[in-house]
């Protein structure tokens, strides 16, 4: 009996240390939100519906390579994740940020000059603000969030995502980082509001941290996500590193086939990349250039396969292509 119930301590514990994610700890007691949210709702919304999130997104990932993957990997690429994945990594990382921003009147900080001066400029008044993003909120279709976030550009924009999807994620239409984000499920508001979410965005405010705000605002300009961000919204950078990697990697461990089927391919898509046009800040003549080099490596590698070269001279040009590719992807990151 000793020996099943110190096996069953052992399997549990092996499961623990499996889960990757945890629920966070709110900063405050659930009453202390109202009457702005009522604590029965907090109390619903942390500890059921988030805490859902995060047992279904450990069960998602277990026993894959995710399981250690950083949760920012996990959205980038929600495209090419299971829907639970998706789903519950998004529900994760939103909530969590949700209950960041949050704080009773008592216990809030102030805006950031840098942050108030941002918001002047692009929107003429803190006021103006939150009637744009009450505006995402009470348009968005169905559940979903509004959103404030930081582009690539590393400008503010308010925009909204339904579902538990997000700006990170490349399933977006407007991308960057969330620095404040508001949950317009009606499982955030119903207790209190019913179906008068416009009730419960004009109260919501009333929480809302500006000095937390503005810390992930300062937060979000030093971030190298939104570099990452960027590079994925240029699509002919993607489409080449995606035929890059097919090619280089089996080469790599020796096996040179899939580079002579697709040395066309490659050489094609190192062209479209010449031929298309970055996002801004990615328009570098460094860039270019490497761009430019990158097309003669792919055109060498074309000419070796249809002279039928040896493994090693097509081992050795594909090697100096990636290399080259590496140079720009490098250079996406300054």
């Amino acid at each position: 009996m000793k020996t099943i119930t110190s096996l069953l301590f052992i399997f549990n514990l092996l499961l623990l240390q499996a889960q990757t994610y945890t629920l966070p700890t709110l900063k405050f007691q659930y009453a202390e939100y109202e009457p702005n949210i009522d604590a029965l709702t907090m109390q619903i919304h942390h500890s059921k519906h988030h805490k859902g999130y995060v047992d279904n997104l450990n069960k998602a990932i277990a026993g894959t390579k995710m399981e250690t993957t950083p949760i920012n990997e996990l959205l980038m690429y929600a495209s090419f994740r299971t829907d639970a994945v998706r789903n519950n990594a998004g529900g994760h990382y939103n909530h969590s940020l949700f209950w960041e921003i949050l704080a009773p009147k008592t216990n809030q900080t102030i805006i950031s000059n840098q942050l108030e001066t941002v918001i002047k400029i692009q929107y003429g008044s803190i006021d103006s603000l939150k009637k744009l993003i009450n505006q995402a909120g009470a348009t968005r279709f169905g559940s979903g969030w509004a959103w404030l976030i930081v582009t690539p550009e590393k400008k503010l924009m308010v925009t909204s995502t339904g579902n538990q999807d997000n700006p990170i994620m490349d399933v977006a239409k407007d991308r960057g980082i969330p620095i404040l984000g508001i949950d317009v499920w009606e499982h955030a508001y119903y207790l209190k509001y019913q179906n008068k979410r416009g009730d419960y965005l004009d109260g919501v405010w009333n929480l809302i941290d500006w000095g937390v705000v503005s810390q992930k605002y300062a937060n979000a300009l030093q971030d190298s996500l939104l570099n990452e961000i960027e590079k994925d919204n240029w699509p002919a950078l993607k489409e080449f590193h995606k035929v890059m990697s097919q090619t280089f990697h089996p080469a790599e461990t020796g096996n040179l086939e899939p580079l002579r089927l697709r040395s066309n391919e490659l050489l094609a898509k190192a062209l479209l990349l010449k031929n298309s046009t970055p996002p801004v800040s990615l328009n570098k003549p460094e860039i270019q250039k490497a761009i430019s080099q990158l097309v003669k490596n792919c055109a060498e590698i074309q000419k070796s396969v249809q002279k039928n070269a040896k493994d090693e001279t097509l081992k050795k040009q594909i090697t100096v292509a990636h290399d080259t590719f590496h140079i720009i992807q490098g250079l996406c990151k300054d």
